[in-house]
């Protein structure tokens, strides 16, 4: 981290009020899916059509860029003088930004302008998961994929390593089956998972920016943040119709923040394609390995979307890697969703109340 970037990190621990506000700003943008800050462009837009301005900016957006609540333009912006003085705001704060180096003359956010965005995000979540008191993992044990415990009838997509042959043998020899059949075997519980690797994918198709896509991005951090705490690496895909980002398993928490902080919804869903990526991800060693899928919708790509993504949730699985899904509001996919956990070994929430994300994440973890 060069002198500036540590000048950053000072102003937000400190609690410099503007750098927070333009920090704010610059994740509310990307968080709508732009790339940069034009004065003009967004002016014009609110004084021709305010209602599609809204959809475009959202109100975050357009709070900290003028300064103005959204509802007192939507009932001023007709007047003269208020057109004015609007402008005047949205101006001012692009040369604000501009003398900050947090975009460049064009409006485009700078690098700088990123790395500031993710100080901030990391900071509200780290604040938001004290206020709300959550605690630490359970301390595990040290073994590389677990202690076996207790044993269970196996099921589909168990790894064969963890048949408990004694268990299965006797359960045979109960039945009168002179040969061990598939319905006799059982397989050891593990209680606790060792190391474990997570991948985190984020759904980022246009129905996903705005408030959405952005507490998905701090419940992300609070994923990273107390995992890699505890030793564990997490990697993060983003996905639309293709793969936008991709960071492999990772105990780098400053890697992962850059990363998620630029993430912009902009395309369709292709699950099965993150799924596919997802598996090359993930390390060929004895570890524990999770695949997080956060959603709001179907995927809509390829001929036949659900197959293609139930056949590599089976791949996955056979490969020791248990999905669970987090649906946002999941409405037509929880069918989907469903035959994925079931497959994947995993567990699926439904959000409706979004400022428990971060949360429902951190629960999914600890239950590994």
């Amino acid at each position: 981290m060069d002198s500036s970037d540590e000048g950053l990190s000072h102003s937000i621990i400190e609690g410099k009020k503007e750098k927070i506000a333009q920090g704010m700003l610059l994740d509310a943008a990307a968080n709508q899916g732009l790339f940069a800050f034009n004065p003009d462009m967004m002016f014009e837009r609110i004084v021709n059509d305010y209602k599609n301005a809204e959809t475009i900016y959202g109100e975050s957006l357009m709070r900290l860029a003028s300064g103005y609540d959204p509802n007192a333009i939507s009932k001023n912006i007709r007047f003269p003088e208020f057109r004015s003085e609007l402008k005047k705001k949205l101006k001012e704060k692009a040369k604000e930004l501009e003398e900050e180096n947090l975009i460049d003359k064009e409006g485009t956010i700078t690098d700088r302008g990123n790395e500031l965005a993710s100080l901030v995000l990391y900071t509200q979540e780290l604040n938001n998961l004290q206020a709300k008191g959550l605690g630490e993992k359970k301390t595990k044990k040290a073994f590389m994929y677990g202690e076996k415990e207790n044993v269970r009838p196996f099921r589909k997509h168990d790894r064969y390593r963890d048949v408990a042959i004694k268990a299965s043998i006797k359960k045979a020899l109960r039945r009168v089956h002179v040969n061990l059949e598939t319905q006799d075997l059982m397989t050891f519980e593990r209680d606790n998972k060792g190391r474990i690797f997570i991948i985190y994918a984020l759904d980022a198709s246009g129905s996903m920016k705005g408030k959405k896509i952005e507490l998905c991005k701090k419940a992300g951090i609070a994923l990273a943040y107390k995992a890699m705490d505890e030793n564990d690496k997490v990697g993060l895909l983003v996905f639309g119709s293709d793969i936008e980002e991709a960071v492999h398993p990772t105990n780098d928490f400053s890697l992962f923040l850059k990363n998620i902080a630029k993430v912009r919804a902009k395309k369709q869903t292709d699950i099965a394609l993150t799924i596919e990526k997802a598996i090359e991800m993930f390390p060929k060693e004895d570890v524990t390995k999770h695949l997080v899928l956060i959603s709001d919708a179907s995927p809509n790509v390829g001929d036949d979307p659900n197959r293609n993504t139930l056949n590599f949730v089976e791949r996955a699985a056979a490969l020791g890697i248990t999905t669970s899904v987090i649906g946002i509001e999941l409405k037509e996919g929880i069918d989907l969703a469903k035959k994925i956990v079931e497959i994947g070994n995993g567990r699926l929430y439904i959000i409706k109340d979004l400022e428990n994300l971060d949360k429902i994440v951190l629960e999914d973890y600890y239950a590994l």
